[in-house]
């Protein structure tokens, strides 16, 4: 399962892709190892976890994007991501959740995609205004947004 964007390439995390990401010292925080924990335990969560950005042009991996867990019963799921900072600003993460947003959508298996952000984290509010993410509640800290397919 590989998903591809003009300069991306957007791989589920799996053991054998988390040693890839390893082997090039990236660590973007837990998310990928949580990832795997999941897939141990659901197999049936490929795909819903951690996926891996990486660059087609150097094969570097810039980031990482995903679900937090499959589908809930009201057939949505929330989605979050995070690129190095030299990776910021490029227009690499519009490009990469659009691409996972497409995924999730075409499986037949959400109908809603969830995601927050901090109040004060204006670069992540931007991806989302792109992807057309719908701003639906505030708190002192976070933005909730929704996007209905």
């Amino acid at each position: 399962m590989k998903l591809e964007t003009e300069r991306l390439e957007i791989i589920p995390c799996t053991e054998e892709t988390a040693q890839m990401a390893e082997k090039q010292s990236y660590d973007n925080g837990p998310q990928i190892s949580m990832s795997l924990e999941m897939l141990k335990a659901d197999p049936t969560s490929l795909g819903w976890g951690a996926w891996l950005v990486i660059k087609k042009s150097d094969g570097q991996v810039i980031g990482d994007i995903g679900f937090k867990g499959n589908p809930n019963v009201d057939n949505q799921v929330e989605v979050g991501y995070g690129l190095l900072k030299e990776y910021w600003n490029k227009g690499y993460a519009t490009e990469a959740v659009g691409a996972i947003i497409q995924w999730a959508f075409a499986t037949g298996k959400v109908d809603a995609i969830i995601a927050e952000t901090l109040s004060d984290n204006l670069g992540s509010m931007r991806v989302l205004e792109k992807l057309n993410m719908q701003r639906v509640g505030t708190s002192e800290q976070m933005v909730n947004w929704k996007l209905v397919k």
